[in-house]
């Protein structure tokens, strides 16, 4: 049988979240909520059709060769259906069809979430370690020694070139956040609007004589 052009254009993709069925569900919840927040009554559960949408945007996403090869997926995708229910009455049908799109985003975020915080937990293991190792040197006049549950650690946790690696460029990242991170702005008093505010009044008056 040959493909044609015709047989390509009718030849449905099946995805994994209907988003039109989504938007539907979130819809009615929304409305269940709102309705929930007037009569001060019992906050409606989360449907089953959504909370499966939201199980499987996750999975998927972990899957994607940006997350696939952290052991820590689990903890990722229990973070990103965490964060999806906390933003969940944020979503609004009003300013945007799409929500497969909205909990994507959120997931996506909370994976990268996830992943700085586990770097850092490693950072801090490996730095530790590698305190360890340094004082050890110094204590024993230059001569390597590591004790027997420490030097297992090394080999659980990949070589000492990896180990070192690891926290020259996790603290070479620190840097350059701290570098390129904007000061932030003071913030702002009532004299200090009123003092602009009358600096550029008479600046005017000088560029604008009448």
């Amino acid at each position: 049988m040959s493909i044609t052009t015709d047989t390509i254009k009718t030849t449905k993709v099946k995805h994994y979240v209907n988003n039109e069925h989504f938007l539907e569900e979130m819809v009615v919840f929304r409305a269940a909520v709102l309705e929930f927040k007037e009569a001060n009554g019992e906050r409606p559960r989360v449907p089953e059709y959504i909370g499966e949408c939201l199980f499987k945007i996750a999975t998927h996403l972990a899957r994607k060769p940006n997350f696939a090869n952290y052991t820590f997926r689990e903890d990722m995708v229990s973070d990103g259906i965490e964060n999806c229910l906390l933003y969940i009455d944020n979503f609004d049908p009003e300013k945007s069809k799409n929500p497969f799109a909205y909990f994507t985003q959120i997931i996506y975020y909370a994976f990268l979430r996830r992943i700085q915080k586990e770097k850092k937990h490693l950072y801090i293991k490996y730095k530790s370690m590698d305190n360890v190792i340094i004082n050890s040197l110094i204590e024993n006049n230059g001569e390597e020694y590591v004790s027997a549950g420490l030097n297992g650690a090394f080999h659980d946790s990949y070589s000492e070139e990896f180990i070192s690696d690891f926290i020259n460029a996790f603290e070479a990242n620190k840097e350059k956040k701290i570098a390129s991170a904007k000061p932030r702005k003071k913030k702002v008093t009532g004299n200090n609007v009123f003092d602009e505010f009358m600096e550029n009044t008479v600046a005017n008056s000088h560029s604008n004589p009448t």
